[in-house]
């Protein structure tokens, strides 16, 4: 059986935006196993400088992420899309061991298959100190 993750491409603004803030709530949740699940076996990622390649690797990822960003709120926006890419600004907050507070923003591109997971992703992220009364997600 062929895993399926609506919505599927080819994607119209509507369903691009839906695709986005599934997306945005599932990161949110911090569990990666679940998102995970939302890209292919093989997936590409580019994090930063990191490469990661497959769910395996991607979880992996995720759980050392969330030991060292606390507090982690995310927002995705979006910006553009085809068939089957998607382009996402966003922006996070969150802070690390020793209570510094960052905001990252960044935009990512998605391209995905036709069973509607994400076979690429390519993030580029800068941090930004902030104080935690300037905090706003």
């Amino acid at each position: 059986m062929t895993e399926k993750k609506t919505p599927l491409p080819p994607f119209t603004e509507e369903t691009a935006k839906e695709k986005i803030q599934l997306a945005e709530d599932a990161w949110n949740s911090q569990d990666p196993q679940k998102i995970s699940m939302a890209y292919s076996l093989n997936s590409e990622w580019r994090n930063r400088s990191t490469f990661i390649n497959g769910r395996e690797e991607i979880q992996k990822f995720l759980k050392n992420k969330w030991e060292n960003e606390l507090d982690y709120k995310l927002k995705k926006e979006y910006w553009a899309h085809s068939d089957n890419r998607i382009a996402v600004r966003f922006e996070y907050e969150y802070r690390n061991r020793s209570g510094q507070w960052y905001r990252a923003y960044g935009n990512e591109n998605w391209e995905f298959n036709e069973h509607g997971l994400m076979q690429k992703r390519y993030a580029s992220i800068n941090d930004y100190k902030i104080n935690e009364h300037e905090r706003y997600l």
